[in-house]
């Protein structure tokens, strides 16, 4: 069946539906990852936007078994579903060959209620978004009339949505780190209990000032910082403190605003596996995986803390962190970078702080 991208600039694309044939409305936004599209599917920092994939050919090696768990997590992906709500690709693949592979995306978006759109240019797409920035879309079914647009992205608590409902603890450990699930990747849970340590996943709004813990993590996760406030007021608690903190993603946008650093948008933001970050007073750049649309405005930074991070795409701040104190943050993804920050690990760096 014929689907249509249309932007709310007026371009539009028109290409063939796969996936649940429905309409869909959200934040248009490109990932240049090259693969993962289980993950990225699953990553909830994509929750209320239609995701474009700049690489051409998708679902070849089909979409692993929900059944293999770990944590009682699914092994595979970074939430319990998928998150987008569209997906967009010049060319999907309708048959897969993978040792892991369980079904095909196609099946998959199918019985998750998930639109997806192939045969358009996804280059022209990602052309469009450069230029004009991220900005408002919806995929159109058949003849159907245009959806009516709604909410607009960034005035929306889409934290509310993804995150979990009570505290959930995973793994045993001497020390105890508090998860504030803005939106978590299973990969970081996974990790930290890999390290050690027991984890307490709370959610994004909870004041855990109450529990014995050792260190805290906020975690990333979609929508505008400016939003969280009751978050930003819990991470001033912990600054009391004194104890670690790590901020990723959202994470790091929202201990800048804890720090009291303003947070602004990112013209197409950061989605992708090969984000380069260099870090702050050497030449060494790391090729890093974010998933961001805001950024800590670096001159706004006050007294005693330091940008550890810049974007060489676009000079936007990529880490913050306390000269003196143990809290830092960053953009992209430390779990999840084996490729880029590995020398002087920052989860390891971290964990020397615990």
């Amino acid at each position: 069946m014929k689907a249509t991208l249309v932007l709310d600039n007026g371009m539009r694309f028109e290409g063939t539906a796969f996936g649940c044939e429905k309409p869909a409305v959200g934040e248009v936004v490109f990932c240049t990852a090259m693969t993962g599209y289980p993950e990225s599917l699953t990553d909830a920092a994509y929750a209320g936007q239609l995701l474009v994939l700049t690489y051409p050919l998708v679902g070849n090696y089909g979409v692993p078994s929900h059944e293999v768990k770990e944590l009682g997590l699914e092994k595979f992906f970074e939430s319990n579903k998928i998150q987008v709500s569209g997906l967009i690709v010049t060319d999907y693949s309708e048959e897969y060959s993978h040792w892991n592979a369980a079904e095909t995306l196609d099946a998959w978006m199918k019985r998750e209620g998930v639109p997806g759109i192939t045969g358009v240019d996804t280059r022209a797409i990602t052309k469009a978004l450069r230029d004009g920035g991220v900005m408002g879309g919806q995929i159109i079914i058949g003849d159907a009339a245009e959806q009516p647009k709604g909410e607009a992205y960034d005035t929306i608590n889409l934290a509310a949505t993804v995150t979990c409902t009570e505290p959930v603890t995973y793994g045993e450990g001497e020390k105890k780190v508090v998860v504030v699930d803005c939106g978590v990747k299973y990969s970081l849970i996974r990790n930290l209990v890999a390290r050690g340590f027991e984890v307490v996943r709370v959610p994004y709004d909870y004041d855990f000032s109450a529990l014995a813990y050792d260190a805290v993590v906020v975690t990333t996760g979609p929508g505008n910082p400016n939003l969280y406030g009751a978050t930003v007021a819990n991470i001033r608690k912990a600054m009391d403190t004194g104890k670690p903190i790590l901020g990723i993603g959202l994470g790091n946008q929202l201990l800048g605003l804890a720090a009291g650093a303003q947070v602004e948008k990112l013209k197409f933001g950061h989605r992708g596996a090969n984000q380069p970050s260099r870090l702050a007073g050497t030449n060494s750049c790391y090729i890093t995986n974010q998933n961001v649309g805001y950024a800590v405005v670096a001159s706004t930074l006050p007294a005693g803390w330091n940008v550890m991070f810049t974007n060489l795409n676009d000079e936007a701040v990529d880490g913050i962190r306390h000269e003196e104190k143990p809290w830092l943050g960053t953009q992209f993804a430390p779990e999840a970078c084996s490729r880029g920050y590995q020398k002087d690990n920052l989860m390891d760096d971290f964990v020397k702080l615990i």
